[in-house]
């Protein structure tokens, strides 16, 4: 019971977060193609949601928080699968539910969040042995996304060192269909995007996070026994890293499947630590303080972003200054009664198109000074810095 409210306060909590998070964003560029041009089942689901809610940034990110919001189910679920304490099903989790790289797409317009929803949901079904439903599910997942390709690598080597002989010959075909559809980048030559890889993945966990989970894949691979959440995450992490030694990476095809082993870590540490004698269980706590202390502060940044601008001599530095400004813009061109405008910025254009503020009329907006005189500044401000400037001019 106690185990089931807590699960209750930790998806309302991370709701309301959320929630709170999509007043801050602006639609960026790349979420305004895919809304107006996209083809995908994204696409679909951003229009579906906006036609009944209307067209604005809640509309616009539902879908994705509903998914996340499955995917802490399932994690819980497949948690409880290798977890025995309620401690530790609930820690992992909440350590799942609050990483700020999960947080991140759970509130951008692309496929990652989707990504990992479907992998838990394979992972879930085959772990239960619900085999025709997962073999089913891996199905559809080819005709949704290329990422799903290091899905079948993954659970290929699952396969071949477990003796599944119809996994090993689903996912080859679905490895071949998948590459003859969408084919594969491995071109270009060694750059040094290694480090770059992992810095990204110290920012999607935390970085002392990833140290431990890093660690906890390693301990298994030489020591415990290596289950299914093992193979999709390990294989993942190194495909990743080695194709990162000669190009850069899309970290979305990747990342989603590295963080599912994370039940996995929570058993490392937890196993390692009861082991122990009160009395020399001290370093142990004090590592898990640090980690989740840390944790905890990375979270809250990627939540309460915008008070870093505060900090910054360049605005456009900021992690997210490509989802600000659009919507405060079109919010101060509709307060002048302008719904129509000429811009000369095409990505900010088709951002403003969203927000109601379509191409042409007797005004132009630009991002630069064009002339000495006759315009009038609009200057987007958060905590009283101004993070952009566009000047409005009356044709």
């Amino acid at each position: 019971m106690r185990e089931r409210l807590y699960l209750t306060f930790l998806l309302l909590l991370s709701s309301l977060l959320l929630a709170y998070e999509t007043q801050i964003l602006s639609i960026s560029y790349d979420e305004a193609e895919i809304f107006f041009h996209g083809t995908n089942v994204i696409h679909y689901l951003v229009t579906f949601s906006t036609h009944f809610l209307g067209q604005n940034d809640f509309a616009l990110r539902l879908p994705f928080i509903l998914l996340h919001l499955a995917s802490i189910v399932l994690m819980y679920q497949i948690g409880a699968l290798f977890l025995k304490k309620p401690l530790d099903r609930l820690l992992s989790v909440s350590i799942y539910a609050f990483l700020p790289g999960v947080n991140g797409v759970a509130l951008l317009v692309n496929n990652s969040i989707l990504v990992i929803f479907l992998s838990l949901l394979v992972t879930y079904a085959y772990l239960r042995e619900y085999k025709s439903v997962s073999y089913g599910l891996l199905g559809i997942t080819l005709f949704l996304d290329n990422s799903f390709a290091i899905f079948y690598i993954a659970l290929f080597f699952f396969a071949i060192f477990k003796r599944k002989t119809e996994l090993i010959l689903l996912t080859l075909l679905l490895f071949g269909v998948s590459m003859y559809l969408y084919g594969f980048d491995t071109g270009g030559k060694p750059k040094g995007y290694f480090v770059d890889t992992l810095g990204v993945y110290a920012a999607i966990f935390s970085p002392f996070l990833f140290i431990y989970f890093v660690y906890a894949l390693y301990r298994i691979l030489v020591k415990e026994e290596k289950n299914l959440l093992w193979y999709i995450s390990f294989f993942s992490l190194i495909v990743s890293l080695l194709l990162s030694l000669r190009q850069r990476l899309m970290m979305e095809d990747f990342a989603p499947f590295v963080v599912l082993a994370i039940p996995l870590m929570v058993k490392v540490f937890f196993n390692s630590y009861r082991v122990r004698l009160p009395a020399f269980r001290k370093w142990h706590s004090a590592l898990f303080g640090f980690v989740m202390v840390t944790l905890f502060i990375n979270t809250m940044v990627s939540f309460f972003h915008t008070p870093l601008y505060l900090f910054m001599e360049d605005s456009s530095k900021h992690f997210a200054a490509k989802y600000h400004g659009a919507k405060e813009l079109s919010q101060a061109l509709k307060d002048k009664g302008i719904e129509r405008v000429i811009l000369n910025d095409k990505k900010l254009a088709i951002r403003l198109a969203f927000y109601g503020v379509k191409e042409g009329g007797r005004h132009k907006v630009s991002t630069k000074k064009e002339i000495a005189q006759g315009y009038e500044e609009i200057s987007i401000k958060y905590y009283g810095k101004t993070i952009q400037t566009f000047y409005l001019y009356a044709l």
